[in-house]
């Protein structure tokens, strides 16, 4: 019967999820010139520009300045004066559109059977529908790149734009990288086991751990030797899923927190000469000057969270940004908080700036260096010519929860809805209570 009465509550959690934003569509292309004036233009490298104009034409940036003619024909214009205007902000790794409802696991879909899986493509998992992405957009967020879990070696992640209709239209970079999720290499034994009947792995985890590294090494190991063949008898899926890790057109994402652990993702770098990220890097500000020295950038996947160690101060996770930054690490910051769903970036932001950060590096840890980090630096991360229009408009700091409000979000030029289903929710009781 409780089993029964479960399911019941389940099913009506999710169907009250799928409700509503049915009439919130994806904003079309649009052709010709834009302008948005009287800008304080953040740039996202560090610069900010007051009383500027920026003209986009057919979703690039053509001009920015102080003295663009703006013609009286038809052109959409923008009056920002005493506004704020951003790149758009950029989840650096994220279950979005992989996972709907936490607890109903008919609308999750981010992990599969087995241990290496270097061929599983989370983009073409990805739910455009999901009702969390419009609220991410209302927090300035534009782009997300989207992982799958599960096992070591994970499968690919692709960078998505949060405005369009399908995976096919949302795919702004195709398996950008390859995920592996590094197993525990600290002996942590559950204190709640006992309490919750859960049995253990007999053995040392450590050296189970060092195991299952040693087996993700022999696969590369053999992918590298596949990948330099001239031709192939038999076309082996795994190993041409990591072939672009090997010229360097893709990344290994390493998810790993203590300093073991990145120790391990450092001798990768060393035996397949690959681009390595460490995602998470929660005691990445030990090592900062030895991953700067092999080149390995930092993903810090939650920095709202207690410390890794009981020794490490209690503030750590604040100030490890600005040891980063200190030591030139290339870094992001990320909010991977599964309550917040990543609603919480620009903030998280925030936070590090009352710890150390300029507001200017800051916001580049949520803008420039994502987009570098996850290969579209080219074309998205700042406000500059040539660049796709993903900008954000806030009548106030955008850092700042009181007054980071989002009025406008552009996405490769394309005015896009901010409406989600929080606000609907808000103007549906404000009407009931007639407020």
């Amino acid at each position: 019967m409780k089993k029964r009465l479960f399911k019941i509550f389940c099913g009506l959690l999710f169907s009250a999820a799928a409700i509503g934003q049915e009439n919130i569509y994806p904003a079309a292309e649009y052709k010709g010139l834009l302008f948005i004036k009287n800008a304080t233009v953040h740039v996202g490298n560090g610069q900010v520009l007051n009383n500027t104009t920026i003209q986009v034409n057919n979703g690039k940036i053509e001009k920015i300045g102080t003295d663009i003619a703006i013609p009286a024909d038809d052109v959409k214009v923008f009056d920002v004066k005493g506004k704020h205007v951003y790149p758009g902000l950029i989840l650096s790794g994220s279950q979005l559109g992989l996972v709907e409802v936490n607890s109903v696991r008919a609308t999750i879909d981010h992990t599969e059977i087995g241990e290496i899986n270097p061929s599983i493509r989370s983009i073409v998992a990805y739910n455009t529908d999901s009702k969390v992405i419009n609220t991410l957009k209302s927090n300035g967020i534009l782009l997300a790149n989207v992982i799958p879990q599960g096992g070591l070696v994970s499968g690919s992640s692709s960078v998505v734009q949060l405005d369009a209709w399908n995976w096919e239209d949302a795919a702004y970079k195709m398996e950008n990288g390859i995920h592996f999720h590094m197993p525990s290499l600290i002996n942590r034994p559950n204190p709640f086991a006992a309490f919750f009947g859960i049995t253990e792995p007999a053995g040392d985890p450590v050296k189970r751990g060092l195991e299952q590294v040693d087996k993700v090494k022999a696969f590369f190991r053999e992918a590298q030797s596949y990948a330099n063949e001239a031709t192939h008898s038999v076309t082996n899926l795994k190993y041409e899923a990591v072939k672009g890790l090997f010229n360097k057109s893709q990344k290994l994402f390493v998810h790993c927190d203590i300093v073991k652990e990145m120790l391990v993702a450092v001798d990768f770098v060393k035996e397949f000469g690959m681009d390595v990220v460490i995602v998470g890097g929660s005691e990445s500000f030990q090592m900062a000057p030895l991953l700067k020295a092999n080149n390995i950038a930092v993903i810090l996947s939650q920095s709202h969270s207690l410390p890794t160690m009981q020794d490490d101060d209690v503030d750590q996770p604040y100030k490890t940004a600005v040891s980063l930054q200190k030591a030139g690490v290339l870094y992001a910051i990320n909010d991977a908080d599964g309550q917040t769903r990543g609603r919480n970036l620009p903030f998280n932001a925030g936070t590090a700036v009352a710890y150390g950060l300029t507001k200017e590096e800051a916001l580049q840890a949520i803008t420039l260096n994502p987009a570098r980090i996850l290969g579209v630096g080219d074309k998205t991360g700042s406000i500059e010519i040539g660049k796709d229009a993903n900008i954000v408009v806030s009548e106030g700091d955008i850092l700042d929860m009181r007054s980071s409000i989002i009025t406008h979000a552009f996405i490769q030029g394309r005015l896009v809805d901010l409406t989600d289903k929080h606000k609907q929710l808000y103007e549906r009781y404000k009407h009931k209570y007639g407020k």
